[in-house]
């Protein structure tokens, strides 16, 4: 090796031009310094062109202008976003990502199945296109407890004091009573419990019941009618979670490949156990799986241990507000919230916090104060990412619904109370190697200032636990498989890079990497060099680093491709491994 003196801050900041969500086929041409970095002028270096300068041919390539996106990977909370009517062409869905959106959610409660494929190449259609990983959401429609159908086509109005009855006759219902077609209520329902009919809009008390049926009193008076639904907040049904269509909407899911599957109706662990047994018997040993979360909204979730439990069964939460906030009192919901985001952080879990948080967007361009400062409560709690349904899927504005999102992320993580909340709600970390060497990289990086921590992670868990950590300073993930970076999108604070071919190069093609029992590793793998300078040029791309001087703290496990492995700390220059103060060691 010999030192030599190169313009790395010229040739640094010429690459930069390049550093946010260029795509990879737009007509324009160019010069180009490499196949993965394209910049739109002929760059030089001490007078020559870059590219000679480097012994490498000058190639024709396309490029186009770098969207106005920098601001988009200065956040930390994740945004989800629900696709329908409002949002289902191309066009909207590359706006919403441009605008902010991490994951897609793909609500199977409404349209064909067939609908949902489609949707999801156009996600991965455009996932190639800016080189990003985009995570997509499957969402299982779960039970849906309703009333039967009445004789009065508008239904009846029921009157505070007045007995009422529901039962198992499919015989048209009147003022005194209407079939309930759900035998698992009759059974599980005591004397005392509170039923809630069209999301709370009616509440019943049981007074009687027989075998086959439930005498109530009207609690709160309203109207009911045709088909309406009901909620059983003090009941523990004997009822899978699980329809005949979420069934077949799950084997459809595991055959077009979601990253992530919510499990609607959860009222006890048994059913996360059941979930992932199906998927276990259906995807072979090995093989990637998607990840389960669990959409909390019963009021027996929080029995006993369930909540740790649950936490502790799944990859992910999703604080489902909608069902939760009929089935408990509203003033509860907030604490259920916070409590919810506490255990979800103290494990190292993904969570959600969803449902009407936007909701006058659906008609209106702007949200109301109240809406924004929910929106901000949800991020101060420490949320992984929030969630829009109607809003994006339905609504008049959805693009400025994610925008929106985006902004008021980003002005609460600007403040320093931000910060302070983080931290103080800060827990202690496992003493396992992994977290000895998150605590530390997050310490190191604090203190010199560091523009990211890269982590380098074969199934992700790594970099959950530097999630977990909230550092100060974006998380750069490096992983060897498209889904675990998929599903990592869902994290705090985690910029996943999106792996061409190869483990952490780009050597190996798409059939070797996809072995998933013997993990491909590039031939280079021991060159630490290489997979650094990799690191280095992820960052760059992403935004993160802006100067050549600028410095990243990098963990990894040695050797590479080891599951669980986390051995290593290093503090690298964002102009290579081999740089310090603009001097770079080449041979």
């Amino acid at each position: 090796c010999i030192k030599m003196k190169l313009s790395v801050l010229a040739a640094f900041s010429l690459l930069q031009a390049a550093h946010c969500f260029v795509p990879r086929s737009v007509p324009s041409s160019s010069r180009s310094v490499d196949t993965t970095l394209n910049v739109a002028v002929d760059p030089t270096v001490n007078g020559q062109s870059i590219n000679s300068y480097f012994g490498a041919p000058m190639q024709e390539t396309t490029v186009a202008a770098v969207p106005k996106v920098a601001q988009r990977w200065r956040k930390s909370t994740k945004q989800l976003v629900t696709l329908g009517p409002a949002s289902s062409s191309r066009e909207m869905i590359e706006k919403l990502f441009l605008a902010g959106a991490d994951v897609f959610r793909l609500n199977f409660s409404h349209g064909s199945q067939e609908q949902k494929k489609e949707l999801l190449m156009t996600i991965r259609e455009i996932e190639e296109k800016y080189a990003h990983p985009i995570g997509i959401l499957g969402d299982l429609q779960g039970p849906k407890l309703r009333v039967g159908e009445f004789s009065s086509p508008t239904g009846e109005m029921l009157q505070k004091g007045q007995n009422f009855r529901l039962d198992l006759d499919s015989a048209m219902g009147d003022n005194t009573r209407v079939q309930l077609p759900h035998p698992e209520i009759i059974e599980a329902s005591e004397i005392g419990h509170n039923l809630m009919v069209d999301d709370g809009k009616v509440r019943l008390k049981v007074t009687g019941k027989g075998p086959d049926y439930l005498d109530c009193v009207v609690e709160v008076p309203g109207k009911i009618s045709n088909r309406k639904g009901v909620n059983t907040p003090d009941s523990i049904l004997k009822l899978s979670p699980l329809t005949p269509k979420d069934r077949s909407d799950l084997d459809y899911m595991l055959e077009i490949g979601v990253d992530w599957i919510a499990l609607s109706f959860v009222q006890r662990p048994e059913d996360i156990e059941e979930i992932r047994s199906i998927i276990d018997a259906k995807i072979p040993h090995g093989n990637f799986k998607p990840a389960v979360m669990a959409k909390i909204e019963k009021p027996s979730c929080f029995d006993g241990d369930n909540l740790q439990r649950l936490v502790n069964l799944c990859d992910g939460i999703m604080v489902a507000r909608g069902d939760l906030g009929v089935e408990c009192p509203p003033e509860d919901v907030p604490i259920l919230q916070k409590t919810i985001v506490d255990e979800c952080r103290n494990q190292g879990r993904p969570v959600v916090v969803a449902t009407q948080m936007l909701e006058s967007m659906i008609e209106s361009p702007t949200p109301t104060r109240a809406e924004a400062s929910d929106v901000a409560t949800a991020i101060y709690d420490g949320a992984d990412a929030i969630m829009l349904s109607a809003e994006s899927a339905a609504g008049m504005y959805p693009e400025e619904s994610v925008a929106m999102q985006q902004r008021i992320i980003n002005r609460v993580e600007s403040d320093p109370h931000y910060r302070s909340y983080l931290d103080a709600n800060a827990h202690d970390p496992d003493r396992t190697p992994t977290d000895a060497l998150i605590v530390a990289a997050r310490q190191v990086a604090k203190t010199i200032n560091a523009k990211a921590i890269v982590c380098f992670s074969l199934r992700g868990s790594t970099v959950q636990r530097a999630s977990k950590k909230r550092p100060s300073v974006p998380i750069m993930a490096l992983c060897p498989f498209k889904e675990t970076a998929r599903q990592l999108v869902m994290s705090w604070g985690v910029y996943p890079d999106l792996p061409k071919a190869g483990s952490y190069g780009y050597t190996v093609n798409d059939e070797e990497m996809m072995d998933y029992g013997s993990p491909m590793v590039e031939s280079a793998t021991d060159d630490l060099d290489l997979v650094l300078r990799n690191a280095c040029r992820a960052s760059l791309k992403k935004g993160l680093v802006s100067d050549p001087d600028d410095l990243l703290v990098v963990t990894a496990g040695l050797p590479f491709g080891t599951p669980g492995a986390a051995n290593l700390l290093r503090i690298v220059p964002a102009a290579g491994p081999s740089c310090w103060d603009g001097t770079c060691r080449v041979d």
